[in-house]
């Protein structure tokens, strides 16, 4: 059982959802803009039902949440919605894993009068409720924290105004170290018995120290081989504290010191945007469907002849100062890469980005990924 909700939904999803006839929720996002694509829309009344009998529920965004808090029946489930969506709530949860882990939560109304000099830097500031890199400010010294109070400060109410309360919360801050070390993203799920199984890992790249934003993640077989028996035991030893079944989680971490650490885990979906199709575009599988049918990856299968090969999911994220409709240069940006394997648009004025690009590049050569990792995308934009 699925539920759309804005911002997106891919053309992958969709086929697959068309062919498996999976249950489709008929809310307004559905019955307005997928009428068309005959899709299993069903009912309020009898999805509701279905959710009694069938626990494998899965959102494509975070805005459904407030529907899920008023529909579904699973306190297990709810619980864990809410202790995931609570960045302050899951560090209290899990600080036996990490007893000298910093951390402190603070109000919005607080943030201007907290006593700068008793943070030990570098800290990361960001929303204890947030989504998609929103309100994220890393701190090496007082002009950090001064521009982040006053960026706080001035788009505190377009917040609200953008995304649900289910999904910024209600004006709270966490304040925590800042993990130093690579950090990745996992899409996984717990199954029947409790246990994860990994769909997809993303390597997320960062053009600086400073920089929080989602522009670019790629996998490669080196990585997959590489981390999944550590990211499975470490979703695992995190299930001790869930005890969560039949569950989809989107989780970001980084390790430090050889130490696994969470940054956030993100209940009841994939990556957002359905970028979780980078999956399919670099092996050959849809996570929805293995999801929904209980099937573990044949790692080893789907990672043959793919050696040297790097799959990267790059966000087009608009510049700051950007605002107002604007054109942009799809076709010139898709010449900068070698070979690209999908373009999603997003046209849309209000959209805060310009949509993601798939493409596929070779490991010896990432002089097209450290190029897009660092360009604000200016040149493409008229």
């Amino acid at each position: 059982m699925i539920i759309l909700d804005k911002p997106y939904v891919s053309d992958e999803l969709k086929e697959y959802l068309r062919k498996s006839r999976i249950p489709v929720l008929k809310n307004t996002y559905a019955a307005a803009g997928l009428s068309e694509e005959k899709l299993n829309l069903t009912g309020e009344t009898e999805f509701k039902k279905f959710l009694i009998s069938n626990p494998r529920l899965l959102t494509v965004s975070e805005n459904s949440l407030g529907w899920v808090y008023k529909n579904c029946c699973d306190k297990d489930k709810i619980n864990n919605i809410e202790l995931m969506k609570d960045k302050y709530r899951l560090r209290e949860t899990m600080k036996e894993l990490y007893p000298d882990f910093f951390f402190k939560e603070v109000s919005v109304s607080e943030l201007g009068s907290l006593d700068f000099s008793s943070l030990k830097l570098p800290v990361v500031l960001k929303p204890s409720v947030g989504f998609f890199s929103e309100g994220v400010y890393t701190v090496f010294d007082g002009n950090d924290w001064k521009n982040a109070l006053a960026d706080i400060s001035k788009k505190t109410q377009k917040w609200a105004k953008d995304y649900p309360e289910d999904v910024v919360g209600k004006g709270r801050f966490i304040i925590e170290e800042y993990i130093k070390g690579e950090e990745y993203a996992i899409d996984a799920y717990y199954g029947d018995d409790g246990k994860a199984v990994v769909l997809n890992i993303f390597k997320h790249d960062f053009g600086s120290a400073s920089d929080v934003s989602d522009r670019l993640y790629h996998t490669s077989k080196n990585i997959v081989t590489g981390k999944l028996k550590d990211f499975t035991e470490f979703l695992d030893a995190s299930n001790a504290f869930f005890k969560a079944k039949n569950f989809p989680v989107h989780v970001e971490l980084r390790i430090a010191g050889g130490r696994i650490i969470p940054v956030e885990f993100n209940p009841l979906r994939f990556a957002g945007w359905c970028t979780t199709d980078l999956a399919y575009f670099a092996y050959g599988f849809k996570t929805y469907d293995y999801f929904f049918s209980g099937k573990k990856p044949d790692w080893d299968a789907l990672l043959a002849g793919k050696d040297g090969k790097i799959y990267t999911l790059i966000l087009l994220n608009k510049p700051k100062n950007i605002s107002g409709a604007v054109k942009f240069d799809y076709e010139a940006l898709q010449k900068k890469f070698k070979k690209v394997l999908k373009l999603r648009k997003t046209e849309n004025s209000a959209s805060p980005i310009f949509g993601f690009l798939f493409t596929e590049t070779q490991e010896k050569d990432r002089t097209e990924l450290d190029y897009i990792v660092k360009t604000d995308l200016t040149e493409f934009i008229s």
